[in-house]
């Protein structure tokens, strides 16, 4: 199943699949933004982006993976933030396949760490993390704070 860097050249056809990405988490579709996203993300090259396209050429699968550090570790670890599969290319391996491929890469630049987070309800994706090896996090608790506007807390003085 090949697997490759997405390119520039790469972003309107992948920019319908992070739409459909964003659709699946609870997002209103707005694939003009999506695709400014991916042109910034590969324009800047702060993140890495794999993909899979399908015989025809359109893409089936992605995983993104960021950059961060460790400070306990003091060594580099990656954020798997991404990894779609679109529903018609799904129960094919492709999602273990982008999964392995991130970890090759990761190994590749010399990465300590790979984290991920998920929705609770997401049983499938759960699976296929755990059975390629992940285990949850029983150390800590993830929290976040939202600047957005939509929920966000300021403590009062």
């Amino acid at each position: 199943m090949p697997i490759r860097h997405a390119r520039l050249a790469d972003v309107e056809a992948l920019g319908a699949l992070l739409d459909d990405y964003r659709v699946f988490y609870g997002q209103a579709s707005d694939p003009d933004a999506a695709r400014r996203f991916l042109a910034r993300r590969l324009g800047l090259g702060d993140s890495h982006l794999l993909m899979h396209c399908g015989d025809d050429g359109v893409p089936q699968g992605f995983v993104q993976l960021y950059p961060l550090f460790s400070t306990v570790r003091l060594a580099p670890q990656w954020r798997l933030n991404d990894l779609f599969v679109a529903p018609q290319a799904r129960r094919r391996g492709l999602g273990r396949a982008l999964m392995n491929a991130a970890r090759d890469l990761a190994l590749a630049h010399g990465v300590r760490q790979l984290t991920l987070a998920t929705r609770i309800d997401n049983q499938a994706a759960q699976a296929l993390y755990e059975a390629l090896g992940w285990q949850r996090d029983r150390d800590f608790h993830h929290y976040a704070l939202r600047l957005d506007g939509e929920n966000a807390h300021v403590p009062s003085p």
